[in-house]
């Protein structure tokens, strides 16, 4: 849109600059006087309503309303973006939400959760222990007891510092923190392990943390069946 009047461009000489305003972004660009005066004669007008062919071409492309997939927030997208593919978010965070929720393999385990598994199972054969499982409050649990609501996260060095920078340490600690309260809306007792200084299996160091576990299960078998 040009910001002066039609009718007073003859006050202005041939290489002096029109402001316009672009239609799609808002911002002023200028065009001098005789180019402004080709277009319209030319019929081609519709070249100034834009500051650019980035603009032009974003004009020409349907927005759609869709609900971000994770939260239902409503996010505008681009025909071009909404062929990426069928699942669309708000964000970045919702988006690594989600597909932490409900991925269905690439699950990577520690050495230490392994280990852990097999001390458990030989230790509790006659109670169900689950492992990385992700239906109990819609994102993985390391360990998870159905008969003691009881769970556990061994959380690694991934959780505590910027190994893959800052944002991404930033999302993980985000969903921790979903997981804690999901955990407390559904009345499980959440046990957080920090693992972070395990590099290596180390039987001596490591049964430090299957002891805080076993403890943990027994005093909680104790309460529930008052031994």
């Amino acid at each position: 849109m040009m910001l002066i009047d039609e009718n007073d461009l003859v006050k202005y000489k041939s290489r002096d600059k029109i402001p316009f305003e672009c239609e799609q972004c808002k911002s002023t660009f200028y065009i001098a006087k005789n180019m402004v005066l080709a277009k319209l004669k030319g019929n081609r007008g519709s070249r100034l309503k834009y500051c650019g062919p980035r603009c032009f071409y974003k004009s020409k492309t349907k927005a759609t309303i869709i609900n971000c997939l994770q939260c239902g927030c409503s996010v505008t997208k681009q025909q071009h973006e909404l062929k990426k593919g069928k699942n669309h978010f708000c964000s970045q965070s919702c988006s690594t939400t989600y597909h932490n929720c409900h991925k269905s393999h690439g699950i990577r385990r520690s050495k230490l959760e392994t280990w852990i598994e097999q001390q458990l199972t030989v230790k509790y054969p006659n109670i169900e222990i689950l492992y990385n499982k992700r239906d109990i409050i819609n994102a993985e649990l390391d360990i998870f007891i159905p008969s003691l609501n009881l769970a556990f996260e061994l959380n690694g060095i991934f959780h505590y510092e910027p190994i893959y920078g800052k944002e991404k340490l930033k999302l993980i600690q985000e969903n921790d923190n979903r997981k804690f309260q999901a955990c407390l809306e559904k009345q499980i007792e959440l046990c957080i392990i920090d693992t972070h200084n395990v590099k290596y299996l180390k039987k001596e160091r490591d049964e430090k943390f299957l002891n805080i576990i076993v403890n943990l299960i027994n005093n909680k078998l104790n309460k529930t069946y008052n031994i």
